[in-house]
């Protein structure tokens, strides 16, 4: 789950995170407000969607920019006013955009060095990290390939937690000393407060930024949460944006269904993360591109089974679907039960080959077969692939 902007703030304001004053609008009146409220030139207006590069995007309007600095309330009001409802393209939105709904209103500052800082669960190693670096404002990413050896990686102890210690290693390790290394220590402690009490899998902020007044604030940050840990974490759920996110996603996870969408057109319906990214493999191998990862688990119901079956009929670039079963906990005839339901109520016209294999396998198999449903069975996951690729290349 991702947050917007003002949202990391509040939780910044909530852990005692220093970052700038900020107030979020969704109107061009709320934003004059704002801007009144938080007082003074020097103010900065910023769209709150789902994507980086909002400062060098374009609306579909005209207008240029999702970031801008103002000098009065009033500047701050028409701005606001001519990005809200409108659709902003980044590089990262691709080319239908974000619907922008709110805009921060922040306080600008003036700054003289920015930095990277980080806490995330690192896989690699199955422990919690802190990373600095000295080259903040830029992609992480392209720092690690071309310069790693300006990447400080401190790892923290699960129990005991970030300690002052390895505060101070990272704020030297920034080049920062006297009252700028206490005041980054402090924040690094409070981040990883947030971190923790929050189930986050990473908090990244990127700057984090040196003032002209010698201030060390946070002024951008990006969260991932742990999905799993969301049921008791309700304040940071009711954050959740879902009109930011793929509507069949947020259908999915309405059924508790895992379902990321890709860009091919063989739909994948597969019970298990492991055998869904397998099917997905194969189909790849043998010429064809999957259209999307969907996850039932291991003991979906026949309505979870149905509703997967209608997200994926959703999807208007799906031209065939692969349904590949390996019952374990999941019973076969429960998966059939679900297609047949599905592929009737929405008057299925795609070729459709199933492949079940496991517990009530034969029972599951005996209801397609007196389904009247014109699918395919398929024996194995190879046949299975080898069958729904050729018959989509046949119908193109």
């Amino acid at each position: 789950m991702n947050i917007h902007e003002y949202q990391a703030k509040e939780l910044f304001e909530k852990f005692g995170v220093a970052t700038p004053q900020g107030k979020v609008a969704a109107t061009a009146e709320e934003a004059g407000a704002a801007a009144r409220e938080i007082g003074g030139p020097g103010l900065v207006v910023k769209a709150q969607v789902h994507a980086g590069g909002r400062g060098k995007g374009t609306f579909k309007n005209g207008f240029k920019g999702g970031v801008h600095v103002v000098d009065s309330a009033e500047q701050a009001q028409e701005i606001a006013g001519k990005m809200l409802g409108q659709t902003l393209v980044t590089h990262q939105t691709g080319p239908e955009g974000k619907l922008v709904s709110k805009v921060l209103i922040a306080k600008a500052v003036d700054i003289t060095k920015e930095f990277y800082f980080a806490i995330l669960f690192d896989r690699a190693s199955s422990r919690h990290a802190a990373i600095a670096s000295t080259e903040g404002g830029m992609n992480i990413e392209e720092v690690a390939e071309k310069t790693p050896e300006k990447i400080f990686k401190e790892f923290i102890h699960p129990t005991i937690g970030l300690q002052p210690y390895q505060c101070r290693k990272i704020a030297a390790s920034l080049g920062l000393k006297g009252a700028q290394a206490g005041q980054a220590g402090k924040l690094f402690a409070a981040l990883w407060n947030l971190y923790i009490k929050s189930d986050c899998c990473l908090v990244e902020v990127n700057p984090l930024a040196i003032t002209t007044e010698g201030q060390v604030v946070a002024l951008d940050a990006k969260f991932n949460f742990d999905d799993n840990a969301l049921y008791r974490q309700k304040d940071i759920s009711a954050m959740r944006d879902t009109t930011e996110e793929d509507p069949r996603e947020v259908a999915a996870s309405e059924f508790g269904l895992n379902y990321i969408g890709l860009d091919g057109n063989i739909a994948c319906l597969v019970n298990g993360a492991g055998l869904a990214m397998s099917t997905m493999d194969i189909i790849k191998i043998h010429g064809g591109e999957p259209a999307n990862f969907l996850d039932v688990g291991g003991g979906a119901s026949k309505d979870q089974v149905s509703a997967a079956f209608k997200i994926i009929l959703g999807d208007p670039n799906v031209k065939g679907i692969l349904v590949n079963i390996f019952g374990g906990i999941m019973d076969c005839a429960i998966i059939a039960d679900g297609i047949i339901a599905a592929s009737k109520e929405v008057g299925l016209s795609l070729p459709l080959v199933v492949r079940l294999e496991g517990n009530n396998v034969e029972a599951g198999k005996k209801k397609l077969d007196e389904s009247g449903l014109a699918l395919t069975s398929a024996e194995g996951l190879t046949d299975a692939a080898q069958k729904i690729v050729a018959a989509v290349s046949s119908a193109a």
